[in-house]
């Protein structure tokens, strides 16, 4: 977020934590991007803090996580003792969350194990949610849009346009089983915690096949989890590729580093195929 507007928004979680009898004396933040996250202490809960028009999809990911955490899936926890909804402050959407503490890294087989076990969790849950082509037109939109993406070059915007359209009717072609799925379980969004890893941060919670969550995975851990379709799983690391590019091709992407992650991740797409992970072409 911008300086002003980051100030704004820790108020705002301060404020809502403080109205909820929670002893807040100190903000950490713990990321600063689109979303503002903050360590609030001494009550140690974590603050999710993201503008207000992100209000649907944070009251998605609170009811998600409300049910997941009732199936012991595994994934990070409402905060305790406060009502477990969306907060709205100052132009500001909270959500208060247990804070989780990183105490060993995760490894490949434990990553994919874990992942399986949330896809097992997600198959029974019924909640609306969108589709990943929703996700990729939302994109789209983006990329025909010179007012929203200025910076972007016409051949780049022609790639990327082409990129979307074409990897979203390949992966509907194939006719692949469909679920609730993360949206993006990338290793910054698994964490290894106390009693096991866990995952956060399911803001993009979507419908498609699996092979859509497994595209944003490292290679080590694609190869571990079972049954995977190879040719779907390609497609959809090409169009996770396209999609976190136009991401940082937005006007108001504050992503740290974003315009030269964008630049990386044109370049892979125009290199082709065999499709890179995320990981391997931009570590984040």
């Amino acid at each position: 977020m911008h300086p002003s507007e980051a100030q704004r928004a820790t108020a705002a979680a301060r404020s809502t934590a403080s109205a909820l009898d929670l002893a807040v004396n100190d903000a950490i933040v713990l990321q600063d991007a689109n979303r503002l996250v903050l360590r609030l202490m001494p009550c140690d809960v974590v603050a999710r803090v993201a503008p207000i028009e992100f209000r649907a999809s944070a009251e998605l990911e609170v009811a998600l996580a409300r049910q997941l955490s009732a199936s012991q899936s595994p994934v990070a926890a409402l905060a305790p003792g406060v009502e477990p909804r969306v907060h709205a402050r100052d132009g500001f959407v909270i959500n208060l969350w247990t804070y989780c503490e990183p105490v060993r890294e995760v490894s490949a087989a434990a990553y994919a194990q874990t992942l399986e076990r949330l896809h097992a969790s997600m198959r029974q849950i019924d909640i609306a949610a969108p589709h990943f082509s929703d996700r990729v037109a939302d994109a789209a939109r983006l990329v025909a849009s010179r007012h929203d993406t200025p910076a972007l070059a016409d051949g780049d915007r022609d790639l990327l346009s082409d990129a979307l359209r074409s990897l979203t009717r390949s992966i509907g072609t194939r006719g692949a089983a469909e679920q609730l799925l993360h949206g993006e379980p990338h290793p910054g969004n698994v964490l290894g915690a106390k009693n096991g890893p866990v995952f956060i941060d399911f803001e993009t919670c979507c419908r498609g096949p699996v092979e859509f969550d497994i595209a944003h995975v490292p290679d080590a851990v694609s190869e571990r989890y079972p049954n995977v379709d190879r040719r779907l799983l390609a497609d959809c690391r090409a169009l996770t590729l396209a999609m976190v590019a136009t991401w940082r091709w937005r006007r108001d992407d504050e992503h740290p580093n974003g315009r030269q992650a964008g630049l990386e991740l044109l370049g892979a797409l125009r290199q082709g195929p065999p499709w890179p992970t995320l990981d391997a072409v931009w570590p984040d």
